[in-house]
């Protein structure tokens, strides 16, 4: 099995358009197919644990002050919920993206020796390049949509398979850290999920550490080395993407968003959109009113916007 007749197979998944938006389909659980018949300009995200294969054309991944330039065969993977900033760079782009379950990681312990979990780094997102293994083990799950007996029956043992492959890989370092409960990895994770939780209000660094059983500097140090960022402007990109949702649905004025995400200042909440999107918000809001988004269920909080990965 090679990238290009992956290719092949996704684009059979994905219907003929007399459109040329982007397109976005579903044909297994946990499993999203991606095409963008353009270059897009840059976008921020919240990506949540995940695996993008990149199966056709090029993007640029931002993470922290790193750069990635992923292309077809290049594997990207995201261990913890973290705010990127991306663009399509070379279409067609085709991606299939699968949800990485934590807990059929951690399922997977028992069954591989304790030296082939070492790991040498925790990084919330990698880029490598995808073994014939981890390919051929895509392929046979996609394939599987054809069929829902087989999706329901074999589904399950191929996506294990993916997690005990990615687990074992020389790259799956993270992986390796996050199955272990006592890890730096795994109290981030924790701490990620508290802040996202209460996003809006202020966080209180000691007791936030406290709770996932860190001292506050080194909760400062893993975190950071995690996520590229300090709690405190990781719960900023949160505000600040959540606030861009609102704007962009064309209900709420840049004050409301902006009291809505828990800024006490209009005016500084200006100040840091520009800096992160580039543009005021109130040019978000000119353009959601000139282009209304469709409405689209969401998942998580804040809740995502319409992905370029």
């Amino acid at each position: 099995m090679d990238i290009h007749s992956l290719a092949t197979q996704i684009r059979g998944h994905i219907p003929q358009q007399r459109t040329h938006g982007p397109q976005s389909v579903e044909p297994l659980a946990g499993v999203e197919l991606l095409r963008f018949p353009h270059p897009t300009s840059f976008e921020a995200t919240l990506y949540e644990p995940v695996i993008c294969l990149i199966v056709q054309g090029r993007k640029e991944t931002t993470f922290g002050r790193q750069t990635f330039d992923v292309g077809a065969g290049n594997l990207l993977l995201i261990s913890h919920d973290v705010p990127v900033v991306s663009r399509v760079t070379a279409v067609p782009y085709l991606s299939m993206l699968l949800k990485v379950d934590i807990p059929m990681l951690r399922s997977l312990v028992d069954a591989v020796a304790d030296t082939a979990l070492a790991a040498h780094h925790a990084r919330a997102l990698e880029v490598q390049q995808a073994d014939p293994p981890l390919l051929d083990a895509f392929q046979r799950y996609l394939a599987l949509a054809r069929s829902p007996m087989d999706a329901r029956v074999l589904g399950p043992l191929i996506v294990k398979e993916i997690h005990y492959r990615l687990l074992m890989a020389p790259f799956g370092g993270m992986f390796r850290h996050l199955v272990r409960t006592d890890s730096p990895a795994s109290a981030i994770a924790r701490a990620i999920a508290d802040i996202r939780r209460d996003f809006r209000q202020s966080i209180g660094i000691p007791a936030l550490a406290q709770r996932v059983g860190m001292s506050e500097s080194s909760f400062h140090k893993h975190f950071k080395a995690i996520t590229c960022a300090t709690p405190l402007q990781y719960q900023k990109d949160l505000r600040l993407l959540e606030a861009r949702r609102l704007l962009l649905s064309g209900r709420f004025s840049v004050a409301t968003a902006a009291y809505e995400v828990g800024y006490e200042s209009p005016t500084q909440f200006s100040r840091e959109y520009a800096r992160k999107f580039g543009v005021p918000p109130s040019k978000t809001l000119v353009h959601a009113s000139v282009h209304p988004p469709a409405d689209a269920p969401v998942q998580g909080d804040p809740a995502r916007e319409q992905r370029a990965r």
